[in-house]
């Protein structure tokens, strides 16, 4: 009775707007305070705005956790080395190769991340659009991320700069790069397997052909300071219960990720732009058996005989993002809420129209959130235009 009473109040939309005024709201406040301390503390002393800055964007970014860990209860399953798990992730720079085929598998790996105690320090490779947005695009701007513009003469200088200024950072930082340049369709898939045959290129039946040229260009920028690449997938079951959707995240339902990483150390990525090209080809073929070896037998390694089986382990959830999230909820709603009544029980038409137009406001920001990951709404990227790597 009382989990049924839970769940059906994780759906309403009373509270999923009480969740959007407080991430909203907190995130302009946390904007606020980035900017100050970006023009004010930044130019001065880099090195003390970033160690600032870590504990900011890990308040904006542990709410987003929250949704995965605490509120839909969703369970994260690790595929690695023992060894690696123990004295490498989390304790050093490292660019995470990612693929991207799920709604919310960055957000599993945000929940990594957070259990490693890295959350602070998480970078990625964005559309230059996004650091417009409000709240999330506003602070991954403060926290260079590595904006693209999508036409490589361009990106090319920027990020060879970016990647030199994320190498210095002071604690462990990891940047995640999605090669695929877009989320998985099917549509997008036809597209690449066309552009595949007609340019001899590999044959992925689960994932688009990867993007090169951003990989390669950010390599030079690495060497002595990033020690090493993590092969990374993600993968959820075909036959659960639940989507891995923003939207089933937001009501509760939970999913289990299963993420296998392999910790590749930098030195043995080959030197050359045709040979790295080939390198991280070979990165997705083998990612693409893995999927396939889980998808129809529940097992990575099922068909990649070349690979160590390892894991799984199971990561332990820590209650820093449910201790932040509640600590914002308070802060914020117990005021706005009151505020709100106040408008709604005024009685008067104009305070009224104020307090409608805010309820309005909240729930546009909040679709427009969901919207960014809703695999119908996803980027036509490699649709419209020629695709090239």
């Amino acid at each position: 009775m009382g989990s049924s009473i839970f769940d059906t109040l994780k759906q309403s939309r009373f509270t999923q707007l009480c969740m959007a005024i407080t991430f909203f709201t907190s995130g302009i406040i946390i904007n606020m305070m980035q900017c100050i301390l970006y023009y004010s503390v930044r130019p001065f002393n880099k090195r003390l705005f970033r160690k600032l800055n870590w504990y900011l964007n890990y308040s904006l970014n542990s709410q987003i956790v929250f949704l995965g860990e605490w509120w839909a209860n969703c369970g994260l399953i690790v595929y690695t080395n023992e060894d690696v798990m123990k004295n490498y992730i989390g304790k050093e720079h490292a660019c995470f190769i990612m693929n991207h085929s799920y709604e919310t598998d960055w957000i599993l790996g945000w929940v990594l991340a957070e259990r490693v105690k890295i959350l602070g320090n998480v970078k990625a490779y964005c559309k230059k659009a996004i650091q417009y947005m409000p709240v999330l695009g506003w602070s991954w701007k403060f926290s260079e991320f590595v904006f693209l513009e999508r036409d490589f003469q361009k990106d090319k200088e920027n990020i060879h700069r970016q990647v030199s200024e994320l190498s210095d950072y002071p604690d462990p930082m990891w940047l995640l790069l999605y090669p695929e340049g877009t989320r998985f369709s099917e549509e997008k898939h036809k597209v690449s397997l066309e552009f595949a045959r007609k340019n001899n290129q590999p044959i992925l039946n689960y994932h688009l052909l990867p993007r090169t040229k951003g990989f390669v260009a950010s390599l030079p920028a690495m060497h002595g300071k990033v020690p090493a690449i993590y092969d990374c997938i993600t993968v959820f079951k075909e036959d659960d219960p639940n989507q891995p959707t923003m939207k089933n995240l937001l009501m509760g339902k939970p999913v289990t990720a299963h993420l296998y990483i392999r910790r590749i150390p930098l030195e043995q990525v080959p030197k050359t732009e045709e040979e790295q090209d080939k390198f991280l080809k070979d990165l997705f073929i083998n990612k693409d058996k893995m999927k396939e070896g889980f998808v129809k037998h529940g097992d990575f390694f099922k068909l990649t005989s070349d690979l160590e089986p390892v894991g799984p382990i199971i990561t332990k959830r820590r209650y820093y993002s449910l201790l932040n999230t509640i600590m914002w909820c308070m802060a914020i709603l117990i005021p706005m809420i009151t505020y709100l009544l106040k408008l709604l029980l005024s009685g008067q038409i104009i305070y009224l129209s104020i307090a409608g137009g805010i309820i309005v406001i909240f729930f546009f920001l909040m679709n427009i959130l969901l919207n960014m990951s809703d695999m119908n709404k996803a980027s036509t990227y490699g649709i419209n235009g020629k695709k090239a790597n």
